[in-house]
């Protein structure tokens, strides 16, 4: 299975913001999203970072409720992994592992068009499993 696969069974909606984007106003968009990771894009939709959950939180802890005025590009991850739709379900939980990346956002020709998530990969890997098994039930009873 494929990248692409997950990205046409989940959508590929991402939430992104600028780099003008406040930390407080990056909380905001996680909370009323319910998602775990903001990819901050530049003017053309290509990325230019990446902030989760656990990045505030530490920034948090490191500097204190003032950092929530600062820009978002204070504390991103400038330095972002990502792979492309062609990457095998297997590669990516290899990467996310070895990364300890629990989004991975997914790059067509150098602009954004989706993201992964660990829970995503879960999902498809079950759903393999159960597919799997359906398939040996059908084999045996059949």
């Amino acid at each position: 299975m494929y990248v692409k696969t997950i990205l046409d069974e989940k959508g590929r909606n991402v939430v992104t913001g600028g780099p003008q984007l406040t930390v407080k106003q990056a909380a905001v968009y996680l909370h009323e999203n319910h998602i775990g990771a903001i990819v901050i894009v530049d003017r053309n939709d290509r990325i230019a970072g990446i902030v989760t959950e656990r990045d505030i939180v530490a920034a948090v802890a490191r500097n204190g409720a003032e950092c929530l005025d600062k820009p978002i590009s204070s504390i991103m991850w400038g330095n972002v992994h990502r792979c492309d739709e062609t990457q095998t379900v297997e590669g990516l939980m290899e990467m996310m592992s070895k990364l300890r990346a629990r989004h991975i956002p997914v790059e067509k020709e150098g602009r954004l068009v989706g993201i992964i998530s660990i829970g995503d990969v879960v999902k498809s890997h079950i759903r393999a499993i159960k597919h799997e098994a359906d398939a040996i039930k059908a084999y045996i009873s059949g």
